[in-house]
């Protein structure tokens, strides 16, 4: 599930959404109210229930060969998400939705950018499209899912190395 040109998307479990207006999430570092999207690159991130805690690495411009291999493995692709066993039952069961955005009115935010956001509210080009087979998605994208008992030695590891890393809703990650 990726979007066409001129597209982003935004995921969600609700179903019934007609228009995204800017707000500050309960969990965002951003202070300004935004409508948050993602390109193509960084789908793959929120392919998984809305709370699940992940980790994810990939290989970047920056990666050792050295790290690639002790992160990734051996022939395993260029890119590896974790979650914890705990949550791989709502990935098989949760019915996730895309909404297809306009691209116009969102810029890219972070540094180095890891979504795009709005200052107005948006229409959906569209209605929500279900996502379907999260594990089905990961596959076909040559993606790695590891399934873990706890992400944070993972966490650790991704982070002192040279691969890229992001980790979503790590609060929720088991201590």
């Amino acid at each position: 599930m990726r979007p066409e040109p001129g597209q982003v998307l935004h995921f969600s479990e609700d179903a019934t959404i007609t228009t995204f207006a800017p707000h500050v999430a309960p969990t965002s570092r951003e202070p300004d109210p935004y409508v948050w999207a993602v390109g193509a690159d960084r789908c793959p991130d929120y392919w998984f229930p809305r709370d699940c805690p992940r980790v994810m690495a990939w290989r970047d411009t920056g990666t050792t060969d050295d790290d690639a291999a002790r992160i990734l493995g051996a022939g395993c692709g260029d890119r590896v998400h974790a979650v914890e066993y705990g949550w791989l039952k709502a990935i098989m069961e949760v019915r996730l939705y895309a909404y297809r955005l306009p691209a116009e009115p969102f810029r890219p935010i972070g540094d180095p950018p890891h979504a795009v956001v709005a200052t107005v509210p948006v229409r959906p080009l569209g209605p929500p499209e279900p996502v379907g087979d999260l594990l089905a998605l990961h596959e076909e994208a040559g993606i790695q899912l590891r399934v873990l008992d706890r992400l944070w030695p993972f966490w650790d590891e991704v982070t002192a190395g040279t691969l890229g890393f992001s980790g979503i809703r790590l609060r929720n990650a088991r201590r």
